[in-house]
């Protein structure tokens, strides 16, 4: 296997990866409003495993704003962006590496 298509699998991989959690905050937000706290419902559990080691640093750095909680835009927008830094780095490489 050539050392591009490595490069050009894990850019791939960050991309979906990114999307993924992407979509799990979205549906963790959109399910907060529509199920109640503390539920035993087993897909927002699963959404808050997995969104809350991204979420819980943003909400002790980010004002609270009442009853309104921006950490799962600002957690988009992050992950968003970093992913694609990660992503074009990791393209860069796989055409340098040709």
């Amino acid at each position: 296997m050539e050392i591009q298509y490595l490069f050009l699998y894990a850019s791939q991989f960050v991309s979906l990866l990114v999307q993924a959690l992407t979509s799990a905050i979205f549906l963790r937000a959109i399910f907060s409003w529509f199920v109640p706290p503390g539920s035993d419902n087993v897909i927002s559990r699963f959404l808050r495993d997995i969104t809350e080691p991204i979420l819980a640093p943003l909400r002790r750095i980010l004002p609270t704003m009442g009853m309104l909680d921006l950490s799962p835009f600002v957690a988009m927008i992050v992950l968003q962006t970093a992913g694609n830094i990660a992503s074009s780095v990791l393209q860069s490489a796989a055409i340098t590496f040709r």
